[in-house]
Protein backbone atom coordinates (compact mmCIF):
# COMPACT_ATOMS: atom_id res chain seq x y z
CA UNK A 1 0.00 0.00 0.00
CA UNK A 2 1.41 3.45 -0.47
CA UNK A 3 1.95 5.30 2.49
CA UNK A 4 -0.55 7.78 3.14
CA UNK A 5 1.97 10.12 4.47
CA UNK A 6 4.12 10.55 1.23
CA UNK A 7 -0.14 11.02 -0.77
CA UNK A 8 -0.94 13.83 1.82
CA UNK A 9 3.04 15.53 1.58
CA UNK A 10 2.56 19.17 -0.53
CA UNK A 11 -0.96 18.83 -1.37
CA UNK A 12 -2.52 22.49 -0.16
CA UNK A 13 -5.98 22.27 -1.22
CA UNK A 14 -8.78 22.98 0.96
CA UNK A 15 -10.05 20.68 2.77
CA UNK A 16 -13.29 21.38 5.53
CA UNK A 17 -12.36 25.07 6.25
CA UNK A 18 -8.63 24.26 6.93
CA UNK A 19 -5.83 25.50 4.71
CA UNK A 20 -3.39 23.23 4.91
CA UNK A 21 0.10 24.59 5.58
CA UNK A 22 3.13 24.82 3.62
CA UNK A 23 4.75 21.53 3.74
CA UNK A 24 7.96 22.57 5.79
CA UNK A 25 6.08 25.16 8.40
CA UNK A 26 8.74 27.12 10.86
CA UNK A 27 7.85 27.52 14.14
CA UNK A 28 9.98 29.82 16.59
CA UNK A 29 12.78 29.53 13.66
CA UNK A 30 12.82 25.30 13.77
CA UNK A 31 11.53 22.90 10.82
CA UNK A 32 8.66 20.92 11.69
CA UNK A 33 8.69 17.22 11.33
CA UNK A 34 6.61 14.83 9.22
CA UNK A 35 5.79 13.40 13.06
CA UNK A 36 4.64 16.79 14.21
CA UNK A 37 1.96 17.22 10.59
CA UNK A 38 1.06 14.12 11.18
CA UNK A 39 0.33 13.10 14.70
CA UNK A 40 -1.81 16.20 14.76
CA UNK A 41 0.01 18.28 17.41
CA UNK A 42 -1.93 21.88 17.55
CA UNK A 43 0.10 24.59 15.24
CA UNK A 44 -0.39 28.45 14.31
CA UNK A 45 0.77 28.93 11.20
CA UNK A 46 -0.13 31.82 8.89
CA UNK A 47 -2.60 33.17 11.07
CA UNK A 48 -5.06 29.54 10.26
CA UNK A 49 -5.17 26.97 13.27
CA UNK A 50 -4.13 23.55 12.38
CA UNK A 51 -5.65 21.13 14.99
CA UNK A 52 -5.55 17.53 15.90
CA UNK A 53 -6.79 15.82 12.48
CA UNK A 54 -7.85 12.98 14.66
CA UNK A 55 -11.23 14.62 15.65
CA UNK A 56 -14.18 15.29 13.72
CA UNK A 57 -13.88 17.13 10.40
CA UNK A 58 -16.93 20.45 9.74
CA UNK A 59 -17.28 23.50 11.23
CA UNK A 60 -14.36 24.96 13.57
CA UNK A 61 -12.93 28.69 14.31
CA UNK A 62 -12.48 29.18 10.67
CA UNK A 63 -13.56 32.30 8.51
CA UNK A 64 -13.26 30.15 5.73
CA UNK A 65 -15.83 29.22 3.03
CA UNK A 66 -17.02 25.44 3.46
CA UNK A 67 -17.56 23.49 -0.30
CA UNK A 68 -17.69 20.00 -1.74
CA UNK A 69 -18.16 16.64 0.14
CA UNK A 70 -18.33 15.19 3.04
CA UNK A 71 -15.24 13.36 3.05
CA UNK A 72 -16.25 10.34 5.23
CA UNK A 73 -19.54 10.27 3.57
CA UNK A 74 -20.11 10.84 0.03
CA UNK A 75 -23.02 12.48 -1.28
CA UNK A 76 -24.00 14.31 1.70
CA UNK A 77 -23.32 17.80 0.88
CA UNK A 78 -21.84 19.83 3.44
CA UNK A 79 -24.01 22.92 2.63
CA UNK A 80 -23.81 24.49 5.96
CA UNK A 81 -24.42 28.19 5.45
CA UNK A 82 -21.44 30.59 5.99
CA UNK A 83 -20.70 33.21 9.06
CA UNK A 84 -19.11 35.64 10.04
CA UNK A 85 -19.30 35.14 13.61
CA UNK A 86 -16.46 32.61 15.00
CA UNK A 87 -18.17 32.27 18.21
CA UNK A 88 -21.59 31.00 16.04
CA UNK A 89 -19.16 28.78 13.87
CA UNK A 90 -17.47 27.25 17.30
CA UNK A 91 -20.77 26.71 19.24
CA UNK A 92 -22.64 24.76 16.39
CA UNK A 93 -22.28 20.50 15.88
CA UNK A 94 -19.43 19.45 13.83
CA UNK A 95 -21.93 18.15 10.70
CA UNK A 96 -25.00 19.67 9.65
CA UNK A 97 -26.73 16.75 11.77
CA UNK A 98 -24.17 16.47 14.80
CA UNK A 99 -22.94 12.73 13.61
CA UNK A 100 -19.05 12.56 13.57
CA UNK A 101 -16.36 10.69 10.90
CA UNK A 102 -15.67 7.85 12.88
CA UNK A 103 -19.64 7.18 13.18
CA UNK A 104 -19.53 6.23 9.03
CA UNK A 105 -16.06 4.76 9.39
CA UNK A 106 -15.60 1.84 6.21
CA UNK A 107 -17.48 -1.50 7.50
CA UNK A 108 -19.24 -0.04 10.14
CA UNK A 109 -22.98 -0.34 10.54
CA UNK A 110 -24.26 3.21 10.02
CA UNK A 111 -26.53 4.68 12.64
CA UNK A 112 -29.80 6.57 12.68
CA UNK A 113 -29.56 10.46 11.71
CA UNK A 114 -30.25 12.34 15.02
CA UNK A 115 -29.13 15.22 17.17
CA UNK A 116 -26.14 14.72 19.37
CA UNK A 117 -28.20 15.89 22.56
CA UNK A 118 -24.75 16.33 24.63
CA UNK A 119 -23.64 18.83 22.00
CA UNK A 120 -27.03 20.47 21.89
CA UNK A 121 -26.51 20.82 25.61
CA UNK A 122 -23.10 22.48 25.31
CA UNK A 123 -24.49 24.93 22.73
CA UNK A 124 -26.94 25.62 25.33
CA UNK A 125 -24.92 26.04 28.55
CA UNK A 126 -22.45 28.36 26.51
CA UNK A 127 -25.88 30.77 25.36
CA UNK A 128 -26.74 30.30 29.56
CA UNK A 129 -23.35 31.58 30.33
CA UNK A 130 -23.10 34.41 27.69
CA UNK A 131 -26.53 35.43 28.81
CA UNK A 132 -25.53 34.77 33.00
CA UNK A 133 -22.43 37.39 31.90
CA UNK A 134 -24.65 40.36 30.57
CA UNK A 135 -26.82 39.56 33.84
CA UNK A 136 -24.08 40.10 35.66
CA UNK A 137 -23.04 43.17 33.93
CA UNK A 138 -26.33 45.19 33.54
CA UNK A 139 -27.12 44.11 37.02
CA UNK A 140 -23.50 45.20 38.28
CA UNK A 141 -23.98 48.20 36.15
CA UNK A 142 -27.38 49.53 37.58
CA UNK A 143 -26.17 48.48 41.17
CA UNK A 144 -23.36 51.01 41.07
CA UNK A 145 -25.30 53.36 39.33
CA UNK A 146 -27.90 53.05 41.82
CA UNK A 147 -25.63 52.94 44.97
CA UNK A 148 -24.04 56.47 44.01
CA UNK A 149 -27.30 57.81 42.98
CA UNK A 150 -29.37 56.94 45.70
CA UNK A 151 -26.46 58.33 48.43
CA UNK A 152 -26.27 61.33 46.21
CA UNK A 153 -30.16 61.96 46.56
CA UNK A 154 -30.69 60.19 49.65
CA UNK A 155 -28.51 62.08 51.95
CA UNK A 156 -30.79 61.58 55.32
CA UNK A 157 -31.07 64.06 58.36
CA UNK A 158 -35.26 63.75 58.26
CA UNK A 159 -36.71 61.24 61.03
CA UNK A 160 -40.09 59.65 61.31
CA UNK A 161 -40.81 57.12 64.74
CA UNK A 162 -43.77 55.87 62.94
CA UNK A 163 -41.61 54.10 59.79
CA UNK A 164 -40.15 51.86 62.36
CA UNK A 165 -41.45 48.84 63.15
CA UNK A 166 -42.78 47.73 66.08
CA UNK A 167 -42.87 51.36 67.30
CA UNK A 168 -42.21 51.87 71.23
CA UNK A 169 -45.06 54.19 72.49
CA UNK A 170 -42.66 56.52 74.29
CA UNK A 171 -41.15 57.43 71.44
CA UNK A 172 -44.52 59.22 70.02
CA UNK A 173 -44.21 62.57 71.27
CA UNK A 174 -48.17 63.17 70.71
CA UNK A 175 -51.27 62.73 68.31
CA UNK A 176 -50.10 63.30 64.70
CA UNK A 177 -46.85 61.28 65.54
CA UNK A 178 -48.00 57.92 64.26
CA UNK A 179 -47.98 59.67 60.95
CA UNK A 180 -45.23 60.32 58.08
CA UNK A 181 -45.54 64.04 56.88
CA UNK A 182 -43.14 65.05 53.73
CA UNK A 183 -43.26 68.72 52.26
CA UNK A 184 -43.43 68.22 48.94
CA UNK A 185 -41.69 71.76 46.92
CA UNK A 186 -41.40 72.60 43.62
CA UNK A 187 -39.33 74.99 42.14
CA UNK A 188 -38.35 76.31 38.82
CA UNK A 189 -34.74 75.51 39.21
CA UNK A 190 -31.70 77.06 37.06
CA UNK A 191 -32.69 79.11 33.84
CA UNK A 192 -35.73 79.60 34.90
CA UNK A 193 -37.65 83.42 36.23
CA UNK A 194 -38.05 83.27 39.84
CA UNK A 195 -35.66 79.68 39.94
CA UNK A 196 -35.88 79.49 43.55
CA UNK A 197 -39.50 80.44 44.06
CA UNK A 198 -41.70 77.38 45.32
CA UNK A 199 -44.83 77.88 43.65
CA UNK A 200 -45.77 74.25 44.75
CA UNK A 201 -46.04 73.30 48.04
CA UNK A 202 -47.79 69.99 49.04
CA UNK A 203 -48.22 68.17 52.23
CA UNK A 204 -48.14 64.60 51.89
CA UNK A 205 -49.18 62.42 55.01
CA UNK A 206 -49.12 58.83 55.64
CA UNK A 207 -50.37 56.59 57.59
CA UNK A 208 -48.13 53.35 57.84
CA UNK A 209 -50.15 51.59 60.50
CA UNK A 210 -53.45 51.40 57.96
CA UNK A 211 -51.90 52.37 54.92
CA UNK A 212 -54.03 55.48 54.00
CA UNK A 213 -52.24 58.75 52.05
CA UNK A 214 -53.53 62.05 52.09
CA UNK A 215 -52.41 65.76 50.07
CA UNK A 216 -52.95 68.80 51.43
CA UNK A 217 -51.75 71.99 49.18
CA UNK A 218 -50.44 75.55 50.86
CA UNK A 219 -51.57 77.79 48.63
CA UNK A 220 -48.44 79.90 47.33
CA UNK A 221 -49.61 83.25 47.90
CA UNK A 222 -50.36 82.51 51.30
CA UNK A 223 -49.65 85.17 53.06
CA UNK A 224 -46.58 84.68 56.60
CA UNK A 225 -44.90 86.94 58.66
CA UNK A 226 -41.32 85.61 59.82
CA UNK A 227 -38.88 86.84 61.61
CA UNK A 228 -36.99 88.68 59.18
CA UNK A 229 -40.48 89.98 57.83
CA UNK A 230 -43.64 89.24 56.23
CA UNK A 231 -43.98 88.34 52.43
CA UNK A 232 -46.22 85.15 50.54
CA UNK A 233 -44.94 81.47 51.15
CA UNK A 234 -43.57 80.71 48.04
CA UNK A 235 -40.68 83.22 48.76
CA UNK A 236 -39.82 81.91 52.30
CA UNK A 237 -37.25 79.90 51.01
CA UNK A 238 -35.73 82.22 48.29
CA UNK A 239 -35.68 84.70 50.78
CA UNK A 240 -33.89 82.54 54.14
CA UNK A 241 -31.34 81.36 51.06
CA UNK A 242 -30.33 84.64 49.76
CA UNK A 243 -29.87 85.74 53.70
CA UNK A 244 -27.57 82.54 54.89
CA UNK A 245 -25.45 82.99 51.64
CA UNK A 246 -24.54 86.92 52.38
CA UNK A 247 -24.08 85.64 55.71
CA UNK A 248 -20.96 83.72 54.21
CA UNK A 249 -22.69 79.78 53.95
CA UNK A 250 -21.99 78.09 51.04
CA UNK A 251 -24.27 77.17 48.63
CA UNK A 252 -25.57 74.03 50.05
CA UNK A 253 -25.97 75.20 53.54
CA UNK A 254 -27.90 78.01 52.23
CA UNK A 255 -30.60 75.93 50.78
CA UNK A 256 -30.89 73.81 53.94
CA UNK A 257 -31.34 77.35 56.10
CA UNK A 258 -34.35 78.06 53.05
CA UNK A 259 -35.78 74.72 53.56
CA UNK A 260 -35.78 74.69 57.45
CA UNK A 261 -37.39 78.02 56.97
CA UNK A 262 -40.32 76.86 54.81
CA UNK A 263 -40.28 73.98 56.90
CA UNK A 264 -41.27 75.76 60.45
CA UNK A 265 -43.86 78.17 58.49
CA UNK A 266 -45.90 75.05 56.59
CA UNK A 267 -45.68 72.65 60.21
CA UNK A 268 -46.99 76.65 61.66
CA UNK A 269 -49.55 76.60 59.51
CA UNK A 270 -50.95 73.46 59.78
CA UNK A 271 -50.16 72.73 63.43
CA UNK A 272 -48.36 69.14 62.34
CA UNK A 273 -44.88 67.95 62.18
CA UNK A 274 -42.82 68.14 59.35
CA UNK A 275 -40.69 65.01 58.99
CA UNK A 276 -39.43 65.03 55.59
CA UNK A 277 -38.94 67.34 52.75
CA UNK A 278 -37.91 66.86 48.80
CA UNK A 279 -37.57 69.31 46.19
CA UNK A 280 -37.56 68.72 42.65
CA UNK A 281 -37.46 71.46 39.73
CA UNK A 282 -39.72 71.22 36.42
CA UNK A 283 -36.62 69.26 34.73
CA UNK A 284 -37.08 66.49 37.46
CA UNK A 285 -40.65 66.32 37.46
CA UNK A 286 -41.08 66.36 33.53
CA UNK A 287 -38.74 63.53 32.92
CA UNK A 288 -40.36 61.30 35.84
CA UNK A 289 -43.48 61.62 34.08
CA UNK A 290 -41.69 60.85 30.36
CA UNK A 291 -39.61 58.11 32.53
CA UNK A 292 -43.23 56.37 33.64
CA UNK A 293 -44.57 56.72 30.38
CA UNK A 294 -47.17 59.77 31.42
CA UNK A 295 -50.19 60.00 33.74
CA UNK A 296 -53.60 59.08 33.80
CA UNK A 297 -55.75 61.86 35.03
CA UNK A 298 -59.34 62.45 35.47
CA UNK A 299 -60.27 66.53 34.23
CA UNK A 300 -63.01 68.06 35.82
CA UNK A 301 -64.53 70.93 34.24
CA UNK A 302 -62.94 73.58 36.51
CA UNK A 303 -59.51 72.54 36.63
CA UNK A 304 -59.73 71.81 32.50
CA UNK A 305 -56.88 73.97 30.88
CA UNK A 306 -56.80 75.66 27.26
CA UNK A 307 -54.15 78.03 27.46
CA UNK A 308 -50.83 79.16 24.63
CA UNK A 309 -47.39 78.99 27.18
CA UNK A 310 -44.15 79.90 26.25
CA UNK A 311 -41.82 77.07 26.88
CA UNK A 312 -38.43 77.91 27.78
CA UNK A 313 -37.06 74.69 27.34
CA UNK A 314 -37.69 74.52 23.82
CA UNK A 315 -38.18 78.33 23.32
CA UNK A 316 -41.29 77.70 21.23
CA UNK A 317 -44.81 78.74 21.71
CA UNK A 318 -47.06 75.58 23.43
CA UNK A 319 -50.51 74.97 23.44
CA UNK A 320 -51.78 73.23 26.24
CA UNK A 321 -55.05 71.67 25.83
CA UNK A 322 -56.32 69.94 28.44
CA UNK A 323 -60.21 68.81 28.00
CA UNK A 324 -62.64 67.29 30.87
CA UNK A 325 -62.54 63.70 31.12
CA UNK A 326 -59.88 61.18 31.48
CA UNK A 327 -56.83 62.29 29.55
CA UNK A 328 -53.34 60.82 29.28
CA UNK A 329 -50.56 63.65 29.82
CA UNK A 330 -46.84 63.23 28.92
CA UNK A 331 -44.20 65.01 30.98
CA UNK A 332 -44.51 68.43 28.68
CA UNK A 333 -47.70 68.49 29.24
CA UNK A 334 -48.01 67.55 32.77
CA UNK A 335 -45.57 69.92 33.98
CA UNK A 336 -47.24 73.35 32.20
CA UNK A 337 -50.88 71.76 33.56
CA UNK A 338 -49.53 71.52 37.10
CA UNK A 339 -47.91 75.46 36.71
CA UNK A 340 -51.16 76.59 34.31
CA UNK A 341 -52.65 80.30 35.62
CA UNK A 342 -55.40 79.45 33.84
CA UNK A 343 -58.44 81.89 34.72
CA UNK A 344 -61.15 79.90 36.65
CA UNK A 345 -63.74 80.31 39.13
CA UNK A 346 -61.51 79.53 42.12
CA UNK A 347 -58.09 81.12 40.44
CA UNK A 348 -54.74 79.84 42.30
CA UNK A 349 -57.23 77.21 44.24
CA UNK A 350 -58.07 75.29 41.21
CA UNK A 351 -54.24 74.95 40.33
CA UNK A 352 -53.39 73.22 43.60
CA UNK A 353 -55.93 71.12 42.94
CA UNK A 354 -54.55 70.06 39.37
CA UNK A 355 -51.27 70.02 41.33
CA UNK A 356 -52.71 66.86 43.75
CA UNK A 357 -54.03 65.19 41.21
CA UNK A 358 -50.53 64.85 39.44
CA UNK A 359 -48.76 63.96 42.28
CA UNK A 360 -51.38 61.39 43.30
CA UNK A 361 -51.53 60.29 39.05
CA UNK A 362 -47.09 60.36 39.33
CA UNK A 363 -47.16 58.35 42.92
CA UNK A 364 -49.11 55.64 41.38
CA UNK A 365 -47.29 55.20 38.10
CA UNK A 366 -43.89 54.74 40.08
CA UNK A 367 -44.90 52.46 42.72
CA UNK A 368 -46.61 50.37 40.23
CA UNK A 369 -45.51 46.89 39.48
CA UNK A 370 -44.12 47.93 35.66
CA UNK A 371 -42.00 50.69 37.27
CA UNK A 372 -40.98 49.24 40.50
CA UNK A 373 -40.32 46.31 39.15
CA UNK A 374 -38.43 46.98 35.95
CA UNK A 375 -34.47 48.26 36.47
CA UNK A 376 -34.39 49.97 33.14
CA UNK A 377 -37.27 52.35 34.54
CA UNK A 378 -35.94 52.95 37.63
CA UNK A 379 -32.40 53.67 35.88
CA UNK A 380 -34.06 56.43 33.87
CA UNK A 381 -36.01 57.87 37.08
CA UNK A 382 -32.18 57.97 38.91
CA UNK A 383 -31.05 59.42 35.95
CA UNK A 384 -34.80 62.15 35.70
CA UNK A 385 -33.89 62.53 39.79
CA UNK A 386 -30.54 62.48 39.96
CA UNK A 387 -29.46 66.06 39.89
CA UNK A 388 -32.53 67.65 40.19
CA UNK A 389 -33.86 66.00 43.41
CA UNK A 390 -32.72 67.50 47.13
CA UNK A 391 -34.33 65.75 50.58
CA UNK A 392 -33.42 64.37 53.98
CA UNK A 393 -34.95 61.36 53.97
CA UNK A 394 -32.12 58.53 54.24
CA UNK A 395 -32.02 55.17 51.70
CA UNK A 396 -33.71 53.16 54.14
CA UNK A 397 -36.52 55.40 54.93
CA UNK A 398 -37.20 55.76 51.53
CA UNK A 399 -37.43 52.00 50.87
CA UNK A 400 -39.86 51.49 53.93
CA UNK A 401 -41.65 54.20 52.54
CA UNK A 402 -41.74 52.71 48.86
CA UNK A 403 -42.87 49.40 50.16
CA UNK A 404 -45.85 51.43 52.56
CA UNK A 405 -46.52 53.33 48.99
CA UNK A 406 -47.15 50.09 46.95
CA UNK A 407 -49.58 48.85 49.64
CA UNK A 408 -51.75 52.44 49.49
CA UNK A 409 -51.06 52.33 45.77
CA UNK A 410 -51.45 55.94 44.96
CA UNK A 411 -54.79 56.52 46.20
CA UNK A 412 -54.08 60.02 48.20
CA UNK A 413 -57.22 62.06 49.66
CA UNK A 414 -57.14 65.30 48.61
CA UNK A 415 -57.85 68.30 51.40
CA UNK A 416 -58.85 71.12 50.26
CA UNK A 417 -58.28 74.32 52.16
CA UNK A 418 -60.62 76.68 49.64
CA UNK A 419 -62.90 74.08 49.38
CA UNK A 420 -66.24 75.49 47.70
CA UNK A 421 -68.53 73.90 50.51
CA UNK A 422 -66.30 75.43 53.72
CA UNK A 423 -63.95 77.75 52.62
CA UNK A 424 -60.81 78.05 55.01
CA UNK A 425 -59.36 80.54 52.97
CA UNK A 426 -60.02 83.49 50.92
CA UNK A 427 -57.88 86.17 48.80
CA UNK A 428 -57.50 89.64 49.32
CA UNK A 429 -54.25 92.27 48.83
CA UNK A 430 -51.58 93.20 50.59
CA UNK A 431 -49.57 95.81 50.12
CA UNK A 432 -50.67 95.79 46.48
CA UNK A 433 -50.15 92.50 45.83
CA UNK A 434 -52.64 89.26 45.19
CA UNK A 435 -52.37 87.00 48.35
CA UNK A 436 -54.55 84.10 50.13
CA UNK A 437 -55.21 84.54 53.67
CA UNK A 438 -57.53 82.64 56.40
CA UNK A 439 -61.04 83.67 56.28
CA UNK A 440 -60.42 83.70 60.14
CA UNK A 441 -58.38 86.05 60.15
CA UNK A 442 -54.41 86.87 58.97
CA UNK A 443 -53.07 85.22 60.99
CA UNK A 444 -55.67 82.80 62.94
CA UNK A 445 -54.88 79.20 61.40
CA UNK A 446 -57.26 77.57 64.05
CA UNK A 447 -60.09 76.60 61.67
CA UNK A 448 -57.18 75.20 58.97
CA UNK A 449 -55.43 73.52 61.91
CA UNK A 450 -58.90 71.55 63.10
CA UNK A 451 -59.48 70.50 59.34
CA UNK A 452 -55.82 69.54 59.20
CA UNK A 453 -56.61 67.51 62.32
CA UNK A 454 -59.70 65.77 61.88
CA UNK A 455 -58.14 64.59 58.43
CA UNK A 456 -54.80 63.52 59.43
CA UNK A 457 -55.58 61.55 62.32
CA UNK A 458 -53.38 59.56 64.32
CA UNK A 459 -52.90 55.53 62.58
CA UNK A 460 -52.22 54.32 66.15
CA UNK A 461 -55.39 56.03 67.39
CA UNK A 462 -57.55 54.67 64.33
CA UNK A 463 -56.01 51.22 64.82
CA UNK A 464 -56.93 50.41 68.71
CA UNK A 465 -60.19 52.77 68.53
CA UNK A 466 -60.31 53.01 72.30
CA UNK A 467 -63.90 54.21 73.54
CA UNK A 468 -63.51 56.73 76.04
CA UNK A 469 -65.74 58.34 78.50
CA UNK A 470 -65.58 61.75 79.83
CA UNK A 471 -66.58 63.61 83.34
CA UNK A 472 -65.95 66.94 84.35
CA UNK A 473 -64.66 66.29 88.07
CA UNK A 474 -64.72 71.06 88.97
CA UNK A 475 -67.47 73.26 89.09
CA UNK A 476 -66.59 75.00 85.85
CA UNK A 477 -69.24 74.35 83.54
CA UNK A 478 -68.67 72.97 80.09
CA UNK A 479 -65.10 71.74 80.95
CA UNK A 480 -65.75 68.37 79.35
CA UNK A 481 -67.81 68.77 76.25
CA UNK A 482 -64.95 70.91 75.30
CA UNK A 483 -62.21 68.48 75.83
CA UNK A 484 -64.41 65.97 74.30
CA UNK A 485 -64.60 67.76 70.86
CA UNK A 486 -60.85 68.29 71.17
CA UNK A 487 -60.44 64.31 71.56
CA UNK A 488 -62.92 63.78 68.65
CA UNK A 489 -60.31 66.44 66.55
CA UNK A 490 -57.61 64.20 66.99
CA UNK A 491 -59.65 60.73 65.94
CA UNK A 492 -60.56 59.41 69.42
CA UNK A 493 -63.65 57.84 69.63
CA UNK A 494 -65.69 59.50 72.74
CA UNK A 495 -68.93 58.47 73.73
CA UNK A 496 -70.02 59.34 77.36
CA UNK A 497 -69.58 63.13 78.42
CA UNK A 498 -70.93 64.45 82.20
CA UNK A 499 -70.20 65.05 85.51
CA UNK A 500 -68.28 63.28 87.99
CA UNK A 501 -70.09 62.22 90.98
CA UNK A 502 -67.69 64.76 92.96
CA UNK A 503 -66.34 68.28 91.58
CA UNK A 504 -63.28 68.60 93.87
CA UNK A 505 -60.75 66.84 91.80
CA UNK A 506 -57.53 68.81 91.92
CA UNK A 507 -55.69 67.05 89.13
CA UNK A 508 -57.28 65.15 85.92
CA UNK A 509 -57.41 61.40 86.46
CA UNK A 510 -56.78 59.01 83.60
CA UNK A 511 -58.21 55.32 84.18
CA UNK A 512 -56.52 52.73 82.01
CA UNK A 513 -59.26 49.35 81.96
CA UNK A 514 -58.22 47.50 79.40
CA UNK A 515 -55.11 46.34 81.18
CA UNK A 516 -52.21 47.95 78.97
CA UNK A 517 -54.15 46.44 75.88
CA UNK A 518 -54.29 49.65 74.30
CA UNK A 519 -50.77 51.17 75.00
CA UNK A 520 -50.58 53.86 72.13
CA UNK A 521 -53.80 55.57 73.56
CA UNK A 522 -53.04 55.87 77.32
CA UNK A 523 -49.75 56.71 76.02
CA UNK A 524 -51.37 59.92 74.11
CA UNK A 525 -53.68 60.81 76.99
CA UNK A 526 -51.03 60.81 79.76
CA UNK A 527 -48.80 63.08 77.49
CA UNK A 528 -51.88 65.22 76.53
CA UNK A 529 -53.18 65.64 80.30
CA UNK A 530 -49.83 65.11 81.53
CA UNK A 531 -50.82 62.62 84.34
CA UNK A 532 -49.59 58.92 84.70
CA UNK A 533 -52.80 56.36 84.08
CA UNK A 534 -54.18 54.29 87.11
CA UNK A 535 -56.69 50.99 86.64
CA UNK A 536 -59.05 51.27 89.09
CA UNK A 537 -61.54 54.36 89.43
CA UNK A 538 -61.55 56.68 92.87
CA UNK A 539 -64.99 56.81 92.86
CA UNK A 540 -67.14 53.28 92.83
CA UNK A 541 -70.10 55.39 92.07
CA UNK A 542 -68.64 55.78 88.54
CA UNK A 543 -70.19 53.34 85.70
CA UNK A 544 -67.76 53.04 82.85
CA UNK A 545 -69.80 50.35 81.04
CA UNK A 546 -68.36 49.99 77.89
CA UNK A 547 -65.21 52.52 77.76
CA UNK A 548 -61.85 51.57 77.57
CA UNK A 549 -60.72 55.35 79.62
CA UNK A 550 -62.48 57.15 81.95
CA UNK A 551 -61.04 60.56 82.17
CA UNK A 552 -62.13 62.45 85.30
CA UNK A 553 -60.83 66.74 84.62
CA UNK A 554 -59.76 68.31 87.32
CA UNK A 555 -59.32 71.96 88.35
CA UNK A 556 -55.95 71.82 86.52
CA UNK A 557 -57.55 71.66 83.36
CA UNK A 558 -59.16 75.35 83.73
CA UNK A 559 -55.87 76.36 83.82
CA UNK A 560 -55.72 75.54 80.61
CA UNK A 561 -58.97 76.22 79.09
Amino acid sequence: MNDPRKEHRGQRQAIDGIINAPSRPQLSGRPLGRRALIHGDSLRTNGRIIGDFKRPSGYHLSNAPISGTHPGRPGNPASRPESSSPLLQASLPSNSDGITDKQYAPGKKQRKHHRDWRKIRKFSLKGGLVALVLIVAVGGFLFTKGYFKLHQVFKGGGSAVALNSNVDPALLKGEGDGRVNMLLLGRGGEGHAGADLTDTILVASIDPVNYKADLVSVPRDFWVSTSSGSSKINAVFAYAKQRAASKGSDKKAAEVAGVKAVKDEVASILDIPIHYYGMVDFKAFRGAVDTVGGVDINVTKETAVTEKLWDQATRKNYLLNVKPGLQHLDGQAALFYARSRHTSPRGDFDRAERQRVLIQALSKKITSAGTYSNPVKISQLMDAFGDHIATDISIDDALRLMTIGKKIGGNFTSIDLASPSKPLVRTGSIHGQSVVMPIAGLTDYSGIQLLIRSSLKDGYIIKENAKITILNGTVSPGLAGEKAEELRSYGYTVGIVGDAPASDYQQTVIVDLTKGKKPYTKNYLEKRFKVKATSKLPDTTIKPDTANFVIILGKNETLNR
